[in-house]
């Protein structure tokens, strides 16, 4: 497979999966800054570009039925504006949009609103990784980024599905990217958990994890309390997304965290390459032959 030096030089194309709070983010922030890799964040896209329209109804909505009228009437006369403030470090307003089922009088959703949001959602995030190959073109085209690293939602193996061959989403990372799975081992999936348990925050759910869970609930969401509702949740979602994720990673490689994450510390480029390298073994031939193949038409083009 040639050098590690060879390797190293290569425009590199990575698609970063694993469960949110990994620390794909932390990754992509240190590819970037350390290497000038252009960092293409899956919820940035979702917020700015698929879901911009429907969060900015949401706040304006919620302006409107203010029982203090004075920015109501300032935003129905169009003296204001609102613009979300979405950005790589700050993806809040794609959250507080997602929202959590439970009791409207408790900053719930009703069923239909919730499953109606994580509908857009997963429309979304498909859209945004079917997106994938134009932001690798444009990262090099306009900003002069050689590589590229795609920081996929934690909920990218909800969208996908790991055991259909011709799954579009699937067939368009793996002909443009490598996927790499950050395994968590247990004691990061204990860290994760309790994150959870003490920060619930709200989450995408495939329907067959979802649904279950809903079928006893009422539809208005009354009495039910939205963060005592999806704390419980993420043990089990767990569960459910990590058998997923060990089939997504049959498509490129995995990862443990405790080698990605020498020693508690995130790594810069050169570093996370090294690790790569060093076991990524027959998995890596296809890779490097498709960044072999980008550098090639860069230089024809």
């Amino acid at each position: 497979m040639g050098s590690f030096e060879a390797f190293r030089a290569l425009p590199h194309a990575i698609t970063l999966l694993g469960m949110s709070g990994v620390g794909k983010t932390m990754l992509s922030t240190s590819l970037r800054r350390s290497a000038d890799w252009f960092h293409y964040s899956a919820d940035y896209r979702i917020g700015t570009r698929y879901l911009a329209e429907h969060i900015l109804d949401n706040i304006k909505f919620k302006i409107m039925s203010m029982a203090d009228r004075f920015v109501a009437d300032l935003l129905r006369s169009d003296s204001i504006y609102i613009e979300h403030n979405i950005s790589v470090d700050n993806l809040e307003p794609v959250s507080t949009f997602l929202g959590m089922y439970g009791d409207p009088a408790a900053g719930g959703l009703d069923m239909e609103t919730f499953l109606h949001r994580q509908r857009l959602y997963r429309d979304a995030e498909i859209q945004s990784m079917l997106d994938v190959p134009d932001f690798i073109a444009k990262g090099w085209r306009l900003y002069g980024c050689e590589s590229f690293v795609n920081d996929a939602s934690g909920s990218l193996c909800e969208v996908a599905d790991p055991d259909d061959p011709e799954d579009p989403v699937l067939e368009r990372l793996t002909a443009h990217s490598l996927i790499v799975y950050i395994r968590a081992d247990a004691a990061f999936e204990e860290t994760l958990k309790e994150r959870a348990r003490t920060h619930p925050k709200p989450l995408f759910y495939n329907p067959d994890f979802l649904t279950p869970r809903l079928e006893d609930m009422p539809e208005d969401g009354a009495g039910i309390d939205p963060v005592g509702f999806a704390r419980p949740l993420f043990p089990e979602l767990l569960a459910f997304r990590r058998p997923r994720y060990e089939r997504l990673a049959e498509r490129g490689l995995a990862l443990e965290t405790a080698d990605v994450f020498a020693k508690g510390g995130v790594p810069d480029a050169d570093g996370f390459l090294a690790t790569l390298w060093e076991h990524g073994g027959d998995r890596l031939e296809a890779y490097i032959g498709l960044c072999e193949r980008r550098r090639a038409e860069r230089k024809g083009g």
